[in-house]
């Protein structure tokens, strides 16, 4: 396999669409998404996942990847598809593909959540995760939960969880489309009705819920919660933290991803190593004649691509976020 030869286009994956009681159609409504189900609520498409229970599965790029999966060629001992696709940016140890990337439809709240740290995920056999998320369209009004009140302590909150008003004891911040906010484990966070919102995280599913407004999921049933493990999470420290502003084109940079938010006619990516497009305004062109992409479309760019690299709006400006990992 020549990699400057089998590169040569970008790879695009089948969204995984996952149903949640607080989902509803607005990627389709929005996003012009077809849904498999025309009746229930989806509440995530996972873009870029090397998860064991939803994998990624290429459907546009190179011929011989065509229908393989994320992590199939992220494992791969091709060392040509190790160096055409992923560069220096390579599988490590046999441990899957860093990244999970989603967008989210919240018609209704989230569940009041946290994820674990590092520090304390091994203990409850969890695993670690921190995200960012962007706005991409939010109903007048919309709230993100994040941190607790200023003077709330462990105890004060366990006790309000105990009597049903923990919801009095949480920061609340007025969200709109481009806004941004980086959410570390250990915060305990929720997303507000009416937003749909880009998700940059951890290859991770690990989600301690610790207040769910007292509703049922789609089963008719109480959801769990996760009282005792969330209250060995939270960061009580955090106190009324606010939206994040940017520096430059950088949005987030931590240990795990680079963010970078993009917008103008023409837009220069990163040489040399494979990056995750995000297109937040288009349509926007791969190059001179590459494949054009709309507003939602995730694909990976990888680190041979022997096109310009390089996104051309197709109209007057196009935005897109860039991510980058170690």
């Amino acid at each position: 396999m020549n990699p400057v030869e089998s590169f040569s286009d970008p790879l695009v994956f089948e969204p995984v669409y996952q149903t949640r009681v607080w989902g509803g159609r607005e990627l389709e409504n929005a996003l012009g998404r077809q849904l498999p189900d025309p009746e229930q609520p989806y509440g995530e498409s996972w873009e870029i996942s090397d998860r064991p229970e939803a994998q990624s599965r290429i459907v546009s790029g190179p011929e011989s990847l065509i229908g393989k999966t994320l992590g199939e060629i992220w494992q791969s001992d091709d060392e040509a598809i190790q160096r055409g696709i992923f560069g220096e940016n390579r599988a490590v140890n046999g441990e899957p593909f860093p990244l999970l990337c989603k967008i989210l439809d919240a018609r209704a709240r989230l569940s009041l959540q946290v994820h674990p740290p590092a520090s304390v995920a091994a203990e409850l056999d969890g695993e670690p995760k921190t995200e960012m998320w962007v706005v991409a369209h939010a109903d007048p009004g919309a709230e993100l939960i994040v941190g607790v009140k200023d003077g709330v302590s462990r105890e004060e909150f366990e006790a309000a969880l105990a009597d049903g008003s923990a919801e009095t004891l949480v920061h609340t911040i007025r969200a709109a489309a481009g806004d941004f906010i980086f959410i570390p484990s250990g915060r305990l966070h929720a997303i507000g009705a009416g937003l749909l919102i880009y998700e940059i995280q951890q290859n991770s599913d690990t989600t301690y819920r610790v207040f769910d407004w007292n509703r049922v999921g789609l089963d008719g049933q109480p959801r769990q919660l996760h009282i005792d493990e969330s209250l060995k999470c939270i960061d009580f420290d955090d106190v009324e933290p606010d939206l994040d502003q940017p520096e430059g084109n950088l949005l987030v940079e931590c240990d795990h991803f680079r963010v970078e938010r993009h917008r103008n006619s023409v837009i220069s990516l990163p040489i040399d190593r494979p990056a995750i497009v995000t297109v937040i305004e288009g349509p926007v062109r791969l190059g001179e004649s590459g494949p054009v992409f709309n507003e939602g479309d995730f694909f990976l760019v990888p680190a041979a691509w022997n096109g310009a690299k390089r996104l051309v709006a197709e109209g007057d400006v196009a935005s897109v976020m860039v991510t980058t990992w170690p």
